[in-house]
């Protein structure tokens, strides 16, 4: 048995206290993160609107990545506008 296969799997909390109440009192050295996504966090209030026009099936391809990331779409839009700036 490997190391990895020696430590818990992280839970799942249904509000911030419950993870908060964990994170002190648990030992995380116990637990592995292999199931953890890189996260970005949007700090930036959203002042403007922008309305566009694209092929149905431009937005199905963006839905899906978008879904596969675990993000909502217009997120990811923004994501890919960001990085093109």
């Amino acid at each position: 048995m490997t190391a990895h296969e020696k430590l818990k799997p992280f839970p799942r909390f249904e509000t911030d206290e419950e993870a908060e109440k964990f994170v002190a009192e648990a030992d995380l050295s116990e637990y592995h993160f292999s199931q953890f996504k890189p996260m970005q966090f949007e700090f930036e209030r959203k002042s403007e609107q922008v309305n566009l026009r694209m092929s149905a099936g431009l937005l199905t391809k963006i839905k899906q990545r978008a879904e596969a990331r675990g993000i909502p779409y217009q997120r990811f839009i923004r994501e890919i506008l960001e990085r093109a700036v």
